[in-house]
């Protein structure tokens, strides 16, 4: 098992244990880098995948992957399937959810703070 098996669910063999939910800060700084929102952008469209198909086409080494994969497992963002001996991980849309409908929210506050400063403008114009 790996040091994060509390992060994830070992499905292959139908147990697994649930991690504390991350706050919305650690999965906004797991998604804060380049190559593990390029890792998140392809579990996305791939499913589950293996570190080896990860890999493929990019310079960055299995175990740079893995080091970022398990980031992202701390925050939430994905989690890891075993397979007998193969590793595939696939992304846990929850925590993504979370932060999207955290957007949202700061965004409709944002909506509402510019109608109020153009309804003042407009008032002593």
């Amino acid at each position: 098992m790996s040091r994060n098996s509390t992060h994830h669910h070992d499905k292959a063999s139908g147990g697994g244990t649930s991690a504390p939910a991350p706050s919305l800060a650690h999965v906004f700084a797991a998604l804060g880098d380049p190559t593990r929102l390029k890792l998140v952008s392809a579990l996305s469209a791939g499913g589950a995948l293996s570190i080896a198909q990860l890999t493929q086409g990019t310079a960055i080494s299995r175990q740079g992957v893995t080091k970022h994969l398990n980031v992202l497992a701390e925050a939430g963002v994905v989690s890891d399937i075993r397979l007998g001996r193969e590793r595939l991980w696939q992304l846990d849309p929850s925590s993504i959810n979370d932060a999207r409908h955290a957007l949202d929210a700061i965004g409709r506050e944002w909506e509402q703070a510019l109608f109020r400063l153009k309804r003042f403008v407009e008032k002593d114009a």
